[in-house]
């Protein structure tokens, strides 16, 4: 049976205090503080593992399996850029073994030049796999095209299908 959809003012930075019952909102503070920490095997407890999880966002691509994933933050974490997001304006909904969060990102990438503030539409989805909560598929949207152009340029030097 799944919780109705709760709305929250509350912000996840990964850097609250964890409530310790195994939860869902746990497992959605964990990803934050191993994202923004830029720790890969920590981000590699948070996810499902094998060919299981799917991401999709503008640096990233489309994504299918743990190790296209970490090979994508692995590609983030080693450029020049550094990244630091927060969730907020965020439901939350879910059952005994799935829990959605749908909502928003706020954060900046930096590089040695520059400095973009960052707006992205969040959604993380998690599973209950053995007893603990994995995330099993993110999708991130930049929904103005300058800034994504912006973001992209900062990662990867250009705008991704930009053949010039």
């Amino acid at each position: 049976m799944m919780t109705a959809m709760t709305p929250t003012e509350q912000v996840i930075t990964g850097a609250e205090s964890l409530a310790g019952d195994g939860s869902a909102h746990d497992a959605l503070i964990d990803f934050y503080r191993a994202f923004n920490a830029r720790d890969i095997d920590s981000l590699a407890r948070n996810w499902a593992a094998a060919d299981m999880p799917s991401m999709d966002n503008p640096i990233g691509g489309i994504r299918r399996g743990w190790r296209s994933i970490h090979d994508g933050y692995l590609k983030l974490f080693d450029g020049p850029a550094r990244v630091r997001v927060e969730f907020f304006d965020f439901t939350s909904q879910g059952g005994e073994n799935c829990h959605l969060f749908v909502g928003r990102e706020r954060g900046v990438c930096e590089t040695p030049t520059r400095r973009i503030e960052l707006r992205i539409r969040t959604t993380r989805w998690f599973v209950r796999l053995d007893g603990n909560w994995r995330q099993l598929h993110h999708h991130g949207s930049i929904e103005e095209p300058a800034l994504l152009a912006a973001y992209q340029r900062a990662i990867f030097g250009q705008v991704l299908g930009d053949a010039s």
